[in-house]
């Protein structure tokens, strides 16, 4: 389970560049590399994308373990 957090972790890190990419530069770095944005390789990518972040909200309940078996001084 481990490796699927951290897989859905990178996935999000590289969505979030894309889109700071798009925001500065208006230049889509998925689909520069795949042909276009209506590539059907970009648009797997971004499903792929997608589904990490609905799968990360998993990772809320383990942030929220986390800072409840914190030991505080």
């Amino acid at each position: 389970m481990k490796s699927l957090n951290v897989l859905a972790l990178t996935l999000l890190i590289i969505g979030g560049l894309n889109w700071l990419l798009v925001g500065l530069f208006q230049w889509d770095l998925v689909g520069g590399l795949t042909g276009g944005m209506d590539s059907t390789l970009a648009r797997v990518i971004f499903v792929i994308v997608g589904l990490a972040a609905i799968y990360s909200f998993v990772l809320y309940g383990k942030v929220a373990e986390d800072d409840r078996t914190e030991v505080r001084h």
